[in-house]
């Protein structure tokens, strides 16, 4: 990289190569990607065709990996379409359009910027139509989608196309969105003036008609007298628009109670774009209770196209992917609907760091039964996280459903062995490959020998000593082999508290558990046995025998003992001199044993002051 040039003069070329080793050095920063964004665009003085070649795909290049990392933004797509357009024209925006949309579906900006293009730059009305037309399905929907429709009206008044303005009214004003009085007042006026046959179908036409008819003829009054008089086209034709004028301000009065409905939500959304920086609760709150509102309504459309707006918002919220991917599964042969929901999380938002979308997406792989594609995505997982445990597990559980349990612990074993496992993840694998013997295959003595054989490599692991003793503490027992399980017990926790390299407050939470047992299940000797922990385990310091022990390096009480009478009374914390002389705190491995955190110095509970 360091041979290449970004074009434009020296300090802008040495400029670049700057931001763009900070863009690689922290893919994640938006701030460096805007920077690099940024001065991309001001090559040159502000690139257009008689810009330089390096300098033009400089900055292509820059955008496209720039929107290849952030897709959902819709302003930076407008500026990439304008950029082209000045560098190379009316197809090559178009293109960047196409994709800007592609990747953005539901942004009002984009579509309405898009169509504006294609109003200005083409002179066929049949493909604008067809333009405004793909973009009324996917933005039209939206609850401040007036800026489109307005475009789409402005494009149809220009071609003086009355008829088509009319339809477009007749499909708005059915839409609850923040303008729809406006649009109302402009469908009913129109009406005034359109032909019967455009303002309903022809059946409920059909209907009015012959409601009109069936009343028979008016009477009128004629020199005292009444007289019956058969009712003329124009009179039935100016019934029929009354009712159908009345039928409109039903549709009004469903749209206004609609758009009053959604209004409680919509009035609470701050920030109904993408931005990478997060947000508040009270924002995440309300987009949960809107999905909820719109589920219960009950309108596929309306519920699928907030899912499409509130991820636009959230995209880095996992709850809201693995929400839509449910609420999808839950609709009648949704299944590819459902895989494409789970690809986009999985390839575009959902971090590699936070791997829950990607498992439940190869369960549902699984489900669909593409187990080898499920077992490719746990792999995939693994490959960017070696050793993570969740992802291990589900893998060897699903090899254990579609290969038997030996191939489960085939796969225990081989991540025990990978050398891009570290200790602490294997300390807990093996425990899991000893749960999958006892739970699975219904043997004790294995899943037993899994851990004894495995025990003092894992010293310092939490997970593989609670699972072990909670192992023995769940085996059932009578009263003829409670006495063999009791010193099983008694091992293990002896175990944790002499030779383990636990910290002393989670050897004291474990030992709280067998002090438990002793109570519950011991014989008469348990109570004294219970008070020496007890003793040990929550007593002062100056009693507690076994911690004592482990302090000394020669593994004798006295020895920590002597260390206390020298220290006036202090466990044993052995001076270095030439540590202090460093500025060391020769507290630090004291509070490090003990799993304690170090209190603050003299000097720092001055500064607080």
């Amino acid at each position: 990289m360091a041979d290449y040039s970004f074009g434009g003069t020296d300090e802008e070329n040495a400029e670049l190569k700057k931001l763009n080793a900070d863009v690689l050095e922290d893919q994640d920063s938006f701030e460096n990607w805007e920077k690099l964004v940024r001065a991309a665009e001001a090559l040159e003085g502000g690139l257009n065709r008689n810009s330089s070649p390096q300098s033009i795909v400089a900055t292509r290049d820059v955008y496209d990996r720039f929107l290849a990392k952030f897709p959902l933004l819709f302003g930076y797509w407008k500026k990439y379409a304008d950029l082209e357009f000045s560098i190379a024209g009316t197809e090559a925006a178009e293109l960047v359009y196409e994709r800007g949309v592609a990747s953005i579906t539901n942004s009002v900006d984009l579509w309405t910027n898009y169509c504006s293009f294609k109003v200005e730059t083409s002179h066929d009305p049949d493909v604008i139509r067809e333009l405004f037309e793909r973009g009324a399905t996917c933005v039209g929907l939206d609850f401040l989608a007036h800026p489109f429709w307005d475009k789409y009206l402005e494009f149809e008044e220009r071609v003086e196309a009355q008829e088509k303005i009319f339809a477009i009214l007749d499909r708005v004003v059915h839409i609850p969105m923040h303008q729809y009085a406006r649009y109302f007042e402009r469908y009913r006026h129109l009406a005034q003036h359109r032909p019967l046959t455009e303002l309903l179908p022809a059946d409920m036409l059909s209907h009015f008609r012959s409601d009109i008819e069936s009343e028979g003829p008016t009477t009128v009054a004629a020199g005292g007298q009444q007289i019956k008089a058969e009712r003329g086209e124009l009179e039935i034709e100016r019934e029929m628009r009354t009712r159908i004028d009345n039928f409109h301000l039903e549709i009004f009065s469903r749209t206004q109670t609609e758009t009053t409905k959604r209004w409680t939500y919509e009035s609470e959304i701050k920030r109904p774009y993408f931005h990478v920086t997060d947000l508040d609760e009270t924002q995440l709150v309300n987009w949960r209770k809107y999905l909820d509102f719109e589920e219960v309504e009950g309108d596929y459309s309306r519920t699928q196209f907030l899912y499409e707006r509130c991820l636009v918002t959230c995209a880095y919220y996992d709850e809201f992917w693995l929400r839509y991917a449910r609420w999808m599964l839950a609709q009648s042969n949704k299944d590819e609907e459902v895989r494409h929901i789970y690809q986009r999380a999985s390839m575009l938002y959902a971090p590699i760091s936070r791997p829950a979308v990607r498992l439940h997406y190869a369960y549902f792989e699984e489900m669909c039964e593409r187990v080898e594609l499920a077992k490719d995505i746990h792999h995939a997982i693994l490959i960017n996280l070696p050793g993570h445990i969740e992802t291990i597990v589900s893998l060897a559980n699903l090899s254990r459903r579609h290969g038997g349990l030996e191939a489960a612990i085939e796969v225990y074993k081989a991540q025990i062995e990978s050398p891009q496992c570290d200790h602490y993840a294997k300390a807990s694998l093996c425990a899991e490959w000893a749960r999958l013997l006892w739970k699975i295959k219904g043997s004790v003595d294995e899943a037993r020998k899994v851990f004894q054989q495995n025990a003092h490599w894992y010293l310092d692991s939490r997970p593989f000593w609670i699972s072990y003793l909670f192992f023995e503490l769940e085996q059932p027992t009578s009263a003829e082999t409670e006495a063999t399980q009791y010193k099983r017990i008694k091992q293990v926790h002896d175990d944790i508290r002499r030779k383990s390299q636990l910290p002393p407050l989670t050897i004291k939470d474990l030992s709280h558990y067998y002090m438990v047992y002793l109570l519950e299940r011991g014989t008469k000797g348990s109570a004294k046995e219970y008070m020496t922990l007890d003793r040990e385990i929550n007593g002062p310091f100056s009693v507690q025998t076994t911690t004592k022990q482990k302090l000394a390096e020669d593994g004798r009480e006295a020895t920590t003992q002597r260390r206390m009478m020298m220290e006036n009374g202090h466990p044993g914390v052995e001076v270095d001199e030439a540590a202090i002389r460093r500025g060391e705190n020769p507290y630090t491995k004291y509070y490090q044993q003990q799993g304690e955190q170090q209190l603050p110095s003299d000097t720092q509970v001055r500064s607080f002051d």
